[in-house]
């Protein structure tokens, strides 16, 4: 086996540029196999493949650690198939193990309303920032659709933005009222800078503010709130779709305005709601209210 793994790794290095990071992940995910599936390559059978990945997950790892592993194994026996080493890749028709759904994290009103009112005082930047802020949450926009916003997009009197998404579809969106005056005011500050652009959002040198840009922006505000590290811009989409069908919002209205392709894609919210509709349904049906009072 060994001879054979050397191959494939001298392989991957010269013939597909792999990493030595890669190789070395190749090289542990191999010796893994081969140490609990003590055959030779020729002899390995689907089987063996299969119960390799199902003990994986017994032992508890990472679905996704394991289907790198299968991965692994699918270029590795593909490579022994492909030079006559083996007559068949027995890892061909091992499915990936299904995913877990890892549910999006939103936050309370109190929490959004203590990032976006972080910004305080007056100049460009605090301007900026709290602008930012408020046109995420009060539209649900991607990131990128943010730094992409130029001028003409922007419909101040009907409250209205012109947004190009995935595979440049466009689609209208509202803007909020406490948007639209944070917008205000920030447009004042952008003016002064004399700047021949069209984008909306500028850094200190009047260049248009990267999608990283946004994100650190919104980073830090996050941290001050002391909310931590991990809030980002998408964090705020997740919340404005949240918060919408918390108060009722149809499901199909929240994918137009969040602009998914399907409507799947907008469920994730249900499951993330299912505490809040359980809290209403405690509080408004008269048999909960009952069952809560005999306890």
């Amino acid at each position: 086996m060994n001879e054979y793994m050397q191959e494939f790794l001298r392989f991957m290095e010269l013939e597909k540029g792999a990493s030595t990071h890669t190789l070395r992940a190749y090289r542990k995910d191999l010796q893994e196999f081969f140490t609990l599936v003590r055959k030779s390559p020729a002899d390995i059978e689907l089987s063996d493949i299969r119960g390799f990945i199902a003990h994986r997950l017994k032992d508890g790892m990472e679905r996704s650690t394991v289907s790198r592993q299968l991965a692994t194994l699918r270029s590795f026996f593909r490579f022994l198939h492909r030079e006559s080493h083996i007559s068949s890749n027995p890892a061909r028709l091992v499915p990936n193990p299904k995913q877990q759904k890892r549910l999006p994290r939103f936050l309370s009103v109190d929490e959004t309303f203590s990032i976006i009112e972080k910004p305080e005082g007056i100049g460009f930047q605090k301007a900026r920032d709290r602008a930012i802020l408020e046109l995420l949450y009060s539209s649900g926009l991607r990131v990128s659709e943010l730094a992409g916003m130029d001028m003409e997009d922007l419909n101040m009197r009907d409250g209205l933005i012109k947004v190009r998404g995935k595979r440049k579809k466009e689609r209208i969106v509202p803007v909020g009222n406490k948007a639209i005056e944070s917008l205000k005011v920030y447009l004042i500050e952008r003016s002064l800078m004399k700047k021949e652009t069209q984008a909306i959002f500028l850094n200190r040198k009047g260049s248009r503010l990267t999608d990283r840009s946004i994100r650190r922006i919104v980073v830090k505000y996050s941290r001050e709130t002391g909310l931590g590290g991990k809030i980002g811009p998408h964090t705020l989409r997740h919340t404005f779709a949240t918060h919408l069908l918390q108060s009722g919002a149809d499901l199909r209205v929240i994918q137009e305005l969040l602009g998914h392709s399907s409507l799947s894609s907008t469920q994730v919210y249900t499951h993330l709601d299912i505490t809040h509709l359980m809290d209403v349904y405690d509080n408004a049906h008269p048999l909960a209210k009952k069952r809560k009072g005999e306890k």
